[in-house]
């Protein structure tokens, strides 16, 4: 299995993954060893689909270079492009859409047994409640609440591949978040195209986030993906009050340009998004927010995009993601006139980093010196990594461990020593509290003890 684009798509996998291994058959990392490779492609812009269509290459010469006789391309390229792929690609034995991701197993069994390409794609459905393989580490799980997009934003092809925006039953989450919480998660992380517009009859994201908190054994409850104009009072005070739901919220906002704004078809006004921002740090103490831009789009002028930078320095955003604009057929945005020139948009992209990075960077360094809880992601090249309650994985920046010793999914409480301009650098204390009527003898013991332990550290 080769998975490309957001985490809602490695769900899809996951669940072709349970799916498959429940069926019988082996799953292998290695390519050269599988006789099927299932590619679930990303549609969602052009530089995603072109990596899609690279892997499904790739994969294709695994006919040649290993054992391979199918290659079968899912997810959402395959939504979007139907028989095009077919016509396309006839290095593929099979499309499917993302609405039959449960009958993989019968796909991959009736290519394997046929010479001609299969071909099975029918209107985008919302797939719960299938058995998963998880490409995570154990400790985090991604959790899908909902499925499509409503919005209609100009520039965003999702409606088209996924469909409009349904709700995933209230029960059927928080059936799978105990599951996945039984298996060793210690977070979840809740997804959808849009976080904040999910209601199941009197169950809106409040409740749902408060019900979600009283599973036992679950730590972190972690929001991605918020729209700016549906964030309710009722939203930031279940994210004040719960201790298990993460400080953090990723709210893309796209742009800071009224006219850009309206032609993007996003609902509400920049002052709507001040005063958001400026609710969510007031009621929700110690908030991280993360934040997503388009720069490049059609008629954003030098001045709108100097509006979008100055407020991004005012907003001082912990996390921040920039996309230069994609034309993407079908949507509102396709053939927009007053195009703004490649290397033009690129520039404007490092522009808006450039000023990100020393935000991060002064707000890391103001963490130096104080006592963090940090959940422990595992080893990369020989270094102890975690994160901080504000940091989501993948996306956001580490904590990096020194003189620690803790497994993956493990809490540790360290001293943040050191920063960079999106990670930190902390240690574990080892602190000795001594006995006040302890023997003279053992105090002396303890003392030296301590001495030695600190002096490690």
């Amino acid at each position: 299995m080769i998975s490309l684009g957001c985490p809602k798509n490695q769900v899809d996998a996951e669940q072709m993954l349970g799916v498959l291994a429940g069926s019988g058959f082996e799953i292998t990392n290695d390519q050269r060893e599988a006789d099927v490779i299932v590619v679930n492609t990303c549609g969602f812009i052009e530089s995603a689909k072109a990596e899609s269509i690279e892997a499904i290459l790739d994969a294709a010469k695994m006919k040649t270079e290993g054992r391979c006789t199918r290659v079968i391309i899912a997810g959402c390229l395959a939504q979007r492009y139907k028989e095009d792929l077919l016509k396309e690609l006839p290095e593929a034995d099979a499309v499917i859409g993302t609405g039959e991701i449960g009958r993989i197993n019968e796909i991959c069994t009736q290519a394997l047994g046929r010479k001609e390409q299969v071909f099975d794609v029918s209107e985008p459905a919302m797939v719960y409640g299938l058995p998963r393989l998880s490409t995570t580490p154990a400790h985090y799980r991604y959790l899908k609440i909902a499925e499509g997009c409503s919005n209609r934003c100009s520039y965003c092809a999702i409606p088209i591949i996924r469909g409009s925006f349904k709700s995933r039953p209230s029960a059927s989450i928080v059936d799978e978040a105990r599951r996945l919480v039984h298996e060793g998660a210690k977070e979840l992380i809740l997804l959808a195209q849009d976080s904040t517009a999910y209601r199941d009859r009197d169950i809106d994201l409040s409740r749902l986030l408060a019900r979600l908190a009283r599973i036992r054994d679950v730590a972190w409850v972690r929001l991605m993906y918020a729209y700016p104009g549906r964030i309710s009072k009722e939203l930031m005070a279940v994210m004040a009050d719960e201790e298990k739901i993460c400080k953090y919220l990723d709210i893309p906002i796209q742009h800071f340009d009224d006219k850009v704004l309206n032609a993007m078809n996003r609902r509400g006004t920049t002052e709507d998004i001040r005063k958001t921002i400026e609710q969510l740090r007031k009621r929700v103490p110690g908030l991280a927010l993360r934040t997503s831009l388009i720069v490049g789009f059609p008629g954003e002028t030098e001045a709108a995009f100097k509006r979008l930078l100055a407020y991004v320095k005012e907003a001082e955003f912990e996390h921040l993601g920039v996309f230069t604009y994609s034309p993407e057929e079908g949507t509102g945005a396709y053939g927009l006139k007053q195009t703004v020139p490649n290397d033009v948009a690129r520039d404007r992209s490092a522009t808006i980093m450039k000023a990100q990075a020393k935000i991060s960077l002064k707000k890391n360094r103001a963490l130096i010196g104080s006592r963090q809880r940090v959940l422990v992601d595992g080893m990369e090249d020989m270094a102890l990594l975690g994160r901080l309650q504000t940091q989501a994985p993948e996306i956001d920046g580490l904590v990096y461990l020194s003189e620690t010793e803790a497994g993956p999914g493990e809490f540790v409480e360290v001293t943040i020593t050191d920063a960079t301009e999106y990670d930190l650098m902390a240690t574990s204390e080892i602190e000795i509290t001594l006995p006040q009527r302890a023997p003279r003898t053992q105090r002396s013991a303890t003392k030296a003890i301590g001495r030695g332990l600190m002096g490690k550290t």
